[in-house]
């Protein structure tokens, strides 16, 4: 593996093209893109993050560095009659300011978004939840990407007809430009269950007993079968579609790209298929390549049969301008292209017109969803438990009849990291980005109420039946961590190793340290990382935490409290009041502030308690 070794220091010069006010990238030692006959650029999870990271060196290119590179990489493909194929398996809404903050949400995404070359490309779930913005992927999204967009188990009702039909076509059978690859692509969501009432997602085991399935995958014409979807690379619903291709197609490669999880991830099925996940955020390209494909050839390549052995590559890429200078041999000046440089400029225009920089308080330091362990002074849910929540509710005009109150919500609904600093706009839709309030239930048994974040966290019916029904109320990355034990600290190990510092130490190599960054171990090793990292520690959370309000230490157990939750578990804590022997119904709820989102009480309590007249946040 070769491995290039740089100078350690911030290139000032890099900061072109990316958002003006994005850190500068870290040097740092890379590997190279293990280019081969056919290569792909892959992502996925972008939620919205295509102004990059401008509190996170590592990531902060944005989506115009992404066309200047994809541009740069089509460029060499063709030069040396190799092909290149972009995918991009959905989630590319909720999470950021750009889309969220937005009137009409979407109102700039769209736009953003087809910018892109994309090859193939399919829905997630954000894009489902709600009636609008699944109407969003069929007005924009799906005719943006005509031809590319495929949606193998998802219908929709026509917003015109009323009809149930495909959003978008089932499969496509394309050859590539340069090799004559002849491929067949499938487009998958998972069994998703929490959807608006305007689609329909049909399971996946029910997908592949269709007869245009069993029709499609019988084709021998085939040189390669693609299957890319918003699917967890190690979920049984993968599994399935592989047992049923293989069962057919003993032969024939098949590449799996995933989605969800929101890591970085690569798994080996069999000697002549693999699955590939590029992490979240626009903080991964994923790159992948395969080489020894049989070809159908072009008028100008003649057609080659597939050799005895496959080659197989990945490699995550931090999305920085570093390495995407690198990775395509162009240096500040030649990278950014002309479209580039436009895309970036309209993400800028975006940003402005929505005014993300106004600062709303300056964060007196970090805290973290999982590089902490919960309980920690710098764990966000210790912040939300010990102070965001029950000063808010201190502080409100609600104040419980009993005198006091039990707050849940889940870990789910924060999705990103504050960092010490300016919080800004932008930084409570990266935190906070859903619309959800918080209601409650007046006088509520302490004795039910108490135990219902129990039921919640713990393995038992309520639990199992969100497992059933493919609900998951944690980040993603905790939910991953389910079948990939390894990638998390319990907290009960983590109290063996709280004397060690929280700060990553790095390591060294020929002398040079690392920062801290992403090191990934996967079914191919521990090379996949185009950036050699110290690692960082994650750390395993609850499904949901609890504040408590108007209780002071040892005084007695009261007989009523008021209970109240985030809207998107309300479910699930009727459910557990139910399994504790107490009737509630949606009717019995209540909006706690008239409806008020936990994003704007959380904005509220930043104004009130981390403001400050200064013009710079020390």
């Amino acid at each position: 593996m070769a491995v290039h070794l740089f100078t350690f220091l911030v290139l000032s010069a890099l900061g072109s093209c990316a958002q003006p006010s994005a850190p500068s990238p870290i040097a740092a030692p890379l590997r190279e893109l293990p280019w081969a006959q056919l290569n792909f650029l892959h992502t996925t999870d972008i939620h919205g993050w295509w102004g990059g990271h401008l509190q996170e060196p590592s990531y902060s290119a944005d989506w115009g560095d992404y066309v200047s590179f994809a541009k740069h990489l089509r460029d060499r493909a063709d030069a040396e009659g190799t092909d290149l194929l972009l995918v991009d398996t959905g989630d590319r809404i909720e999470g950021n300011a750009i889309y969220d903050s937005s009137k009409p949400r979407g109102k700039f995404t769209y736009e953003i978004a087809k910018e892109q070359s994309i090859d193939l490309i399919c829905s997630g779930n954000h894009e489902l939840y709600k009636k609008t913005s699944s109407e969003g992927e069929f007005y924009h999204t799906v005719p943006d990407f005509k031809g590319n967009y495929l949606a193998s188990n998802l219908d929709i009702y026509n917003p015109e007809t009323g009809d149930l039909v495909p959003l978008a076509p089932r499969f496509k059978k394309f050859t590539t430009k340069n090799q004559g690859i002849r491929i067949l692509a499938f487009g998958f969501i998972f069994d998703f269950t929490g959807n608006a009432k305007n689609t329909v997602i049909q399971k996946v085991e029910d997908t592949v007993k269709e007869e245009w399935f069993k029709e499609a995958i019988r084709d021998k014409d085939v040189d390669l079968i693609v299957v890319f979807g918003h699917v967890d690379i190690r979920s049984s619903e993968y599994a399935t579609v592989f047992s049923t291709i293989r069962s057919v197609q003993w032969d024939t490669p098949i590449q799996f790209f995933g989605g969800h999880t929101h890591i970085r991830d690569y798994k080996v099925f069999d000697d002549k298929s693999v699955a590939f996940e590029s992490g979240r955020y626009m903080e991964t390209l994923g790159f992948m390549s395969i080489g020894g494909l049989r070809t159908g050839g072009t008028k100008d390549v003649a057609a080659v049969p597939q050799e005895s052995s496959l080659t197989f590559s990945r490699r995550y890429l931090d999305n920085n301008l570093y390495s995407l200078h690198h990775h395509s041999n162009k240096d500040a000046k030649t990278f950014p292209t002309e479209h580039g440089r436009i895309v970036s400029n309209q993400i800028g225009d975006a940003r402005k017109s929505l005014g993300l920089g106004e600062r709303y308080g300056c964060a007196p330091h970090d805290f973290w969803v999982s590089q902490r362990p919960y309980p920690h002074t710098e764990s966000i849910f210790s912040l939300l438990e010990e102070q965001i929540l029950p000063q808010s509710v201190e502080k409100s005009k609600h104040v419980p009849t009993s005198g006091k109150a039990l707050i849940i919500t889940n870990t789910g609904g924060i999705r990103f990291d504050i960092f010490k600093g300016p919080f800004t706009k932008d930084t409570t839709f990266l935190v906070s980005p859903f619309t959800s309030s918080i209601r409650y239930i007046k006088n509520v048994p302490y004795k039910a109420a108490s135990k219902v974040l129990r039921l919640l966290n713990s393995e038992g019916p309520i639990v199992d039946m969100m497992a059933e029904q493919n609900v998951y109320i944690q980040p993603p990355e905790q939910i991953a961590a389910q079948t990939r034990p390894e990638m998390l600290i319990s907290s009960r190990v983590a109290n063996y190793i709280s004397h060690l510092s929280q700060e990553q130490s790095p390591i060294s190599m020929e002398n040079e340290p690392l920062f801290p960054g992403y090191t990934t171990n996967d079914d191919a090793g521990e090379d996949g990382d185009d950036t050699l990292h110290s690692p960082i520690r994650f750390y395993a959370v609850p499904n949901c935490i609890q504040a408590s309000v108007g209780f002071e230490p040892e005084e007695e157990e009261p007989g009523i409290v008021d209970l109240m939750y985030n809207e998107f578990v309300q479910k699930w804590v009727l459910l557990a009041l139910e399994y504790l022997g107490e009737e509630y119904s949606e009717a019995d709820t209540k909006p706690y502030l008239d409806g008020k989102s936990f994003t704007d009480i959380m904005t509220d309590w930043v104004k009130d308690h981390w403001n400050t007249n200064e013009e710079i946040c020390l």
